[in-house]
């Protein structure tokens, strides 16, 4: 961090009510350069087609010509690229790739804010945070749920998060703490650039896209003030039980130990998010019994197991260790898993008549790319599974390309132990991760 953004900090930290009336001089030349290689290589290029490898060859000539655009105000924001990706439950996700410039001006813009609003975020936002993974914010959820006194879980989803937040809005929470006429003077073109779908270029009256660099920022800004500062308030002021709470972006868990509160607190939520143009979906958004007591209270009303819930890829289960004390399981999600393994599928046909040794390293890097998330204690039977359709859909594969006699499976045991990973645990319980992340 170069002492200008040190100084920031420190005063950030110093008044959590002060404004900051002068930040573009920090986007200077050398942090645009610094926000070039920080982007990714390989990422598809935007309205402009501008590519990461052709920009860099003249850089230098090409950041200070941005640099004096930024600095003179006659900057523009050209519109993103509308592009559709496949969810695992089969809809369609829009995604707004914005042009290469425009990358490159939004991730230092957002290097420069992050030292004001990384001293405002709480602790239990997680998402999109320097220094903040998904993991970390699954240790706290599985820690909280261990140790709190927590009997229920709401599992909220806010319903098109991304496409209705309301701009308004955000530039008034931004300009809390963001003076400075020139960064929300970017903020706002940012905002109003538009998307290009098959040529046509629509504006969008609400929402950010999501996609772009500084999308996930903005859309904890307008969460802290909505949701987070209002949750901290609510759980002070009006829950006489435990509360706690992890966000990671709009995906929200929150565990109460009396129902009562839990079904006040929901009914709030739904009144605080209807202020500011957003709602619950209401297919997705559960409360549900969890905790140490769920399994016996199920069962002496005869309603079987406790129900689970999904958070970044995992669903958590209400269980037991080995020595019957309560325990929070926690499994890939059967539909991720599904996805992925017909993505696998895909391209084995399509990689049929490639040597064996190419397709092994292929799917050695897929493989354990899937490990390396999904390998928490306790999942190892999900990720055996895995390994064991992986195998069995490249057997196939293998035996189809040719007329002649197929492999043996005994051969493709051995082809297995030479490239595809075995499964072992690649994480520390959450308990032991969250204690040294939080020594307090």
């Amino acid at each position: 961090m170069s002492q200008g953004l040190a100084s920031v900090r420190k005063a950030a930290r110093k008044d959590k009510k002060v404004r900051f009336t002068a930040l573009l001089h920090h986007l200077t030349v050398d942090r645009l350069r610094e926000s070039f290689y920080a982007l990714k290589r390989k990422a598809a290029p935007g309205v402009d087609g501008v590519t990461w490898q052709e920009y860099e060859p003249d850089l230098q000539e090409h950041l200070i010509d941005l640099h004096s655009r930024v600095h003179r105000g006659t900057y523009r924001a050209k519109p993103s690229r509308r592009v559709y990706i496949e969810k695992a439950d089969g809809r369609q996700r829009p995604l707004g790739i914005a042009a290469l410039e425009d990358k490159i001006v939004q991730q230092a813009t957002v290097t420069i804010l992050n030292q004001i609003y990384e001293e405002d975020f709480l602790g239990f936002s997680y998402g999109f945070r320097p220094g903040r993974s998904q993991h970390q914010a699954l240790d706290a959820l599985s820690y909280a749920l261990q140790y709190k006194k927590v009997s229920y879980v709401l599992d909220a989803d806010i319903r098109g998060f991304f496409d209705n937040l309301d701009k308004s809005w955000l530039i008034k929470f931004v300009e809390h703490r963001v003076a400075d006429p020139r960064i929300l003077r970017l903020i706002r073109k940012w905002l109003s650039a538009g998307v290009m779908e098959e040529g046509k270029w629509s504006e969008s009256t609400s929402g950010t896209p999501q996609g772009s660099v500084a999308s996930p920022m903005l859309a904890n800004i307008y969460l802290h003030y909505v949701f987070d500062l209002w949750l901290d308030k609510w759980r002070r002021q009006c829950a006489h039980g435990d509360v706690i709470a992890v966000r990671y972006a709009d995906d929200l868990v929150l565990g109460f130990q009396h129902r009562a509160e839990a079904e006040r607190f929901l009914k709030d939520l739904r009144e605080r998010l209807s202020k500011f143009g957003l709602d619950l979906h209401p297919d997705k958004t559960r409360l549900i019994e969890f905790g140490r007591f769920a399994e016996e209270n199920r069962t002496r009303r005869g309603e079987g197991k406790p129900e689970t819930f999904d958070f970044l890829g995992f669903t958590h289960i209400s269980g037991k260790d080995r020595n019957g004390r309560f325990s929070v399981k926690r499994m890939t999600i059967r539909k991720r898993m599904r996805v992925k393994l017909q993505e696998i599928k895909q391209q084995l046909r399509a990689r049929m008549h490639e040597a064996t040794p190419n397709t092994g390293k292929w799917l050695r890097s897929v493989v354990q790319g899937h490990f390396n998330y999904y390998a928490v204690p306790g999942n190892l039977d999900s990720l055996g599974m895995f390994r064991e359709r992986v195998l069995s859909m490249w057997w196939h594969v293998l035996c189809r390309r040719s007329q002649k006699r197929g492999v043996t499976w005994e051969r493709m045991i051995a082809i297995a132990k030479r490239w595809l990973p075995s499964p072992r645990v690649l994480h520390p319980y959450p308990a032991q991760r969250f204690a040294a992340n939080h020594p307090r």
